[in-house]
């Protein structure tokens, strides 16, 4: 079972989940989330993927799930100086493998890119490559949105969610466990995606040395993952059409097993456990 824990960072305390045996061989883990959820996302493989390794860590970013928000509207860096901080506080030397979702992905690239001493392995669930009018619509389609008084702000809150969550695996008792994830970044909960779609449009990748496996499940970011196919240096991109959002949840055994024998083995694309299935569509 993941235990939980704050340490201090830049814009105040951070929370995060961790489990792991606390021995052993393999480098930690460390899991970004996507926006605007938190590290509830990797809870339940948190606890898989603990079992095989010394330790595993999902953190909250500044303004999302228990961790303290920044001042002002951060950046893709910004989150990552929190994310070292969590590392600092650990007492972590490197070197550390990475977990990014959506903005997660964002970060793991971003914070490989500026320590390459310190990141081994990456994987990451999407890598969106998106053109400037892309990045500018997507500016405006997440833009903040004002409370109702009959409460209709939430309603659509959640019909997107169960729109975006419910199936490959999941049920809607599953989906309603997970929504309250997605309140908690009040009104600030905007400040994710903006910074998602400020970042650089080539997230970075041709600056990526480090093996990265990168899955694209069947979400709202497919199409622009494709588009990673040629910025990835040493990589491989699996399309997993049977996947979609919440399969951490819906697919904890499989999707630990394939991480795991990215992370673990010697030749990283060699021995893929890729799940029977997760590659049809569902």
């Amino acid at each position: 079972m993941a235990r939980r824990l704050y340490v201090d960072g830049p814009f105040g305390q951070v929370h995060l989940r961790l489990a792991g045996r606390q021995a052993g061989d393999c480098p930690p883990l460390l899991c970004f989330h996507l926006s605007p959820l938190s590290s509830r996302i990797y809870e339940r493989f948190l606890d898989r993927i603990g079992s095989d390794r010394r330790l595993a860590i999902a953190i909250d970013n500044p303004g999302f799930g228990m961790s303290d928000p920044p001042p002002a509207p951060p950046t893709i860096g910004d989150y990552n100086r929190a994310m070292l901080a969590v590392v600092a506080a650990l007492g972590l030397t490197g070197p550390v493998d990475v977990m990014g979702y959506h903005t997660g992905s964002m970060m793991a690239v971003d914070l490989a890119a500026d320590r390459p001493d310190l990141v081994r392995r990456l994987v990451c669930v999407s890598a969106p490559i998106f053109t400037a009018s892309e990045q500018a619509a997507m500016q405006t389609h997440y833009a903040p949105v004002p409370p109702r008084l009959d409460g209709g702000h939430l309603v659509e809150r959640w019909q997107g969610f169960v729109h975006h969550y419910l199936g490959r695996g999941l049920t809607l008792d599953d989906v309603a466990d997970m929504f309250p994830e997605r309140l908690l970044g009040r009104r600030l909960s905007w400040w994710g995606h903006h910074a998602a779609f400020t970042h650089a449009p080539d997230m970075r990748l041709p600056e990526i040395d480090q093996p990265l496996l990168v899955l694209n499940p069947d979400d709202d970011l497919q199409v622009e993952t494709r588009r990673a196919a040629d910025l990835i240096r040493n990589g491989r991109i699996l399309d997993m059409p049977g996947w979609g959002h919440g399969f951490l949840d819906g697919f904890t055994e499989d999707a630990a097993r394939l991480v795991t024998s990215f992370l673990d083995s010697v030749d990283p694309f060699g021995a893929l456990a890729v799940p029977p299935g997760s590659q049809q569509q569902r």
